[in-house]
């Protein structure tokens, strides 16, 4: 593992010069990986897989979208997809990658197969980390690890596509084998990670479920909220109120802190824009601080996922899902947001 320094914090990682795809390949020659469920991360992990040359199949209920959307990928019924009970008799890796509350559901299935030797994959902590809930123990003569890319499968495909790699975590709960860090790291580079950072089950879970409620998804929501609102407030029409809260942010500024980090995007912005941010950012640090502690202690306890199961696993859950989605959807914010969308230059029909 390669040694890289991180703000004065030494970390090892694993890239894919000290672990290259040929070693993966020899690692994984007499596997057959058998990824369960073809939803968020199966498709972009199964079609990586495949293109690197590993023995991936696919398990999926017949007739399902999910079944039809791996016909039109190009697994082939029969040969490389399959109903999931023969998918997992086939699997000697089985890769579970349905929704927490969907792997709850299949586990005593899935259990029924996971024979001595076999390792079992997941990307996400979740259902081992917490198990009390979602009652997921493996058997002790399994491998059991985890690959988690930082992003969703649709961004893992198209970044592997572009020839590029997105970060991963990776994490060996047990090792029943002795093979589990080759066929972990394996597997990491097979999907298409940049590079690999170790962490365990819990500390992936618990910084994923902080992450996604927090920065990534919902801390990001309310302050585009609640910036958008202030402006309208004012008196500022909806286009500039969302170009200034959203559209410069994402088509601009991020793309620059991905680039080089965040001092250099200061550093390329203008001298009144460098000043504001350097004064106030602390500011919203501090006002937010309690509000990040609070949402890690909920996940920490157990509240978060318990939610989650019990949300998910309601035969209602998509008709409310759908509800709450359509109220962001038809948000003054986000209706301006697909005004703005429509109106850039890569989607405006082309002269003739």
């Amino acid at each position: 593992m390669a040694q890289i320094n991180f703000g004065g914090t030494v970390e090892e990682v694993v890239t894919r010069e000290e672990f290259p795809l040929e070693k993966a390949q020899e690692v994984l020659k007499n596997e057959t990986v058998a990824v369960i469920g073809y939803g968020v991360q199966g498709p972009g992990q199964s079609l990586n897989q495949k293109d690197n040359g590993i023995n991936v199949i696919i398990g999926q209920r017949k007739n399902s979208k999910s079944w039809d959307k791996a016909v039109a990928d190009g697994f082939v019924p029969g040969q490389t997809l399959f109903e999931i009970e023969e998918a997992l008799e086939r699997g000697t890796i089985i890769c579970y990658l349905l929704s927490d509350a969907a792997q709850i559901e299949l586990w005593p299935t899935v259990q029924k197969h996971l024979t001595p030797g076999k390792a079992l994959y997941f990307s996400h902590g979740f259902g081992i980390t917490f198990n009390e809930q979602t009652g997921i123990v493996p058997p002790k003569d399994v491998d059991v690890f985890l690959v988690a890319p930082k992003g969703s499968g649709t961004s893992l495909r198209r970044m592997f596509l572009e020839g590029r790699g997105l970060n991963s975590s990776f994490a060996i709960f047990q090792d029943a084998t002795g093979k589990a860090w080759d066929r972990v790291i394996a597997l990491g580079i097979a999907v298409g990670s940049g590079y690999l950072f170790q962490t365990d089950f819990k500390k992936e879970v618990f910084s994923d479920l902080t992450g996604e409620r927090g920065t990534l998804m919902g801390a990001i929501q309310g302050i585009f909220a609640a910036q958008y609102q202030v402006l309208r407030d004012h008196g500022h029409s909806p286009s500039e109120a969302f170009n200034e809260t959203v559209e410069e942010l994402t088509q601009s500024l991020m793309p620059l802190v991905a680039e080089n980090g965040m001092d250099w995007m200061y550093a390329n912005c203008s001298t009144t824009a460098q000043r504001g941010a350097l004064d106030w950012w602390k500011k919203f640090r501090d006002a937010t601080a309690p509000v990040f502690k609070e949402l890690y202690e909920s996940v920490a306890a157990g509240k978060e996922s318990q939610r989650s199961i019990d949300s998910n696993s309601q035969p209602d859950y998509r008709p409310k899902l759908d509800a709450e989605l359509k109220e962001l959807r038809e948000s003054e914010l986000w209706q301006a947001g697909a005004a703005v969308r429509s109106l850039r230059p890569e989607n405006q029909p082309a002269e003739v």
